[in-house]
């Protein structure tokens, strides 16, 4: 076995007596991204105030990774991967070791069939019409206020052809609460999507579902549906975007709320990229309607190191607390100003 630059481990597994060898790769890849964030209107013990600190997986969550692949012939793969997320500015990790994902399976020309712990289609999709690409902080990723990125318990399905993609997923228990014997629908999750991603055009549409985490609230769900595209014109793409929410697992009782965004990426120089975005929240029978406005700049070092700056504004009334870093990181009802520039380097 021989380590190869860019992490890649491959070998060529012997076989045994009678069994033909297979080619067998695994690889170990990740990403490390660190700034220094600027807030204001943090909560703190006295009300509020301003936060001056270092900030881990800005731009991308920092993450290790391995990817296995074994060529079983005929066209046939067996693949798996375990990702872990960790915080780049103290070395924690959550209380799961692959707490990104951690699954095995099947790959070939019927598409990918894989079990385990896994990416939602939703969310997938989410990354290819979102002008920060999901970005951890400042943007889509944080203005949804009952998100879904992962599902435990999962057995997910997709296939691509011609830049057409469809996937598929169901989950026998969300969060790992379910698998309950006689009471299928506690914690249980499903969705699809559609999208399509060729040349200039981007377009998709993802559903997603998933049900309470206990008996009591089994037949509580909270469903989005998420819609959009993206368009380029030169070295600018331009993006449009919305979400429908309508549940009762989070919050206990009915909640409705329509999340629109806008934005454009712009490559002014091969190294150097610029994007903006605004992100709007209609909640439903209530006047609590946030706002992020977020502009962002990032420039290549080399293929796998770039800086970045962003800086963003989230405007909030009547109670509401979305904060540049997701609900409740800020004070309700209280706007807030972030700055952020880091490095982030992928291996």
């Amino acid at each position: 076995m021989k380590w190869h630059q860019g992490m890649a481990v491959s070998a060529v597994l012997a076989a045994s007596a009678g069994v033909a060898s297979a080619q067998s790769s695994v690889t170990l890849y990740g990403i490390a991204d660190i700034g220094v964030e600027y807030l204001t209107n943090a909560p703190a013990a006295s009300g509020d105030g301003s936060v001056f600190r270092m900030s881990s997986g800005n731009m991308s969550t920092s993450r290790w990774g391995l990817r296995g692949k074994e060529d079983l012939g005929g066209g046939l793969s067996a693949i798996f991967e375990l990702e872990s997320g960790f915080s780049l500015d103290n070395g924690s990790t959550s209380s799961r070791l692959f707490d990104r994902s951690s699954f095995v399976g099947l790959s070939g020309g019927f598409g990918k069939l894989t079990l385990g712990r896994q990416t939602t289609p939703l969310y997938d999709t989410a990354i290819l019409l979102d002008p920060m690409g999901f970005a951890p902080h400042y943007g889509l990723y944080r203005s949804d206020d009952i998100l879904a990125g992962r599902a435990d318990n999962a057995i997910k399905y997709s296939h691509s052809v011609s830049g057409l993609t469809v996937s598929g997923l169901y989950s026998f228990g969300r969060t790992g609460t379910g698998e309950v014997a006689g009471q299928s629908k506690v914690d249980r999750n499903f969705g699809g999507s559609l999208h399509y991603a060729n040349g200039p055009v981007t377009f998709g549409v993802a559903y997603d579902e998933f049900q309470g985490t206990s008996i009591a609230t089994r037949d509580n769900k909270d469903r989005r549906l998420l819609a959009g595209g993206s368009y380029a014109f030169g070295p600018v793409r331009a993006f449009a975007g919305y979400r429908w929410l309508k549940g009762s697992v989070a919050t206990g009782s009915d909640f409705r709320s329509n999340l629109y965004w806008l934005g454009a990426r712009y490559q002014a120089t091969p190294a150097l990229s610029l994007a903006g975005a605004a992100y709007y929240t209609d909640t439903r029978n209530s006047k609590a309607d946030p706002m992020i406005f977020v502009v962002s700049s990032d420039y290549m070092l080399s293929k796998r190191t770039d800086l970045y700056l962003n800086v963003a504004y989230a405007r909030n009334k009547d109670g509401s607390q979305l904060g540049l870093n997701g609900y409740g990181s800020v004070v309700a009802g209280e706007n807030q100003t972030g700055v952020v520039a880091g490095i982030r380097h992928r291996f």
